[in-house]
């Protein structure tokens, strides 16, 4: 048995942590959108400490991974666990992604500064369940919060 299988994506990525309409059109607009979704969904009372941690970590170099995808993350002392949110953006946003493409898949993860294995993990399972462009496809296709959180259960299980 792989390593991170004990690591489920849903545990972190409540279905109020999902939009599958974002309506941002820059990369500071759907930071500052999957934020406010993860406020609301994870009730976080510092969404400017994650907003921050975020930008911080996209100033290092783009976390616009390719094919579509972004995997924003940081650590911030705003939060005691590791929260997640997923947006998708219908029509694609320019996130600076090292292929140059608009992204349209956003998978946002936000640790506190002490979790660094289990935040590892997190993003390596994301990236790992996004290698398959069928899934990423049914992702982007996907009609309701309930649906996509489907996907991704039945996709863990493999």
């Amino acid at each position: 048995m792989n390593k991170d299988a004990t690591v489920n994506l849903l545990d972190f990525l409540p279905d109020r942590a999902i939009r599958i309409d974002l309506k941002s059109q820059t990369k500071k607009e759907v930071l500052k959108d999957l934020v406010e979704i993860l406020v609301e969904a994870h009730h976080i009372s510092n969404p400017d400490g994650i907003l921050e941690a975020l930008l911080e970590r996209e100033e290092l170099g783009s976390t616009g991974i390719g094919q579509g995808i972004a995997i924003p993350h940081g650590k911030s002392d705003s939060v005691t666990e590791v929260v997640a949110a997923l947006g998708i953006s219908k029509r694609g946003i320019d996130f600076d992604a090292l292929d140059g493409e608009p992204v349209y898949l956003f998978f946002m993860l936000v640790a506190p500064s002490n979790a660094a294995g289990i935040h590892l993990k997190i993003l390596a399972k994301i990236s790992r369940l996004l290698k398959d462009k069928f899934f990423r496809q049914a992702l982007r296709e996907s009609k309701s919060p309930e649906e996509l959180t489907k996907l991704i259960r039945d996709e863990n299980e493999y």
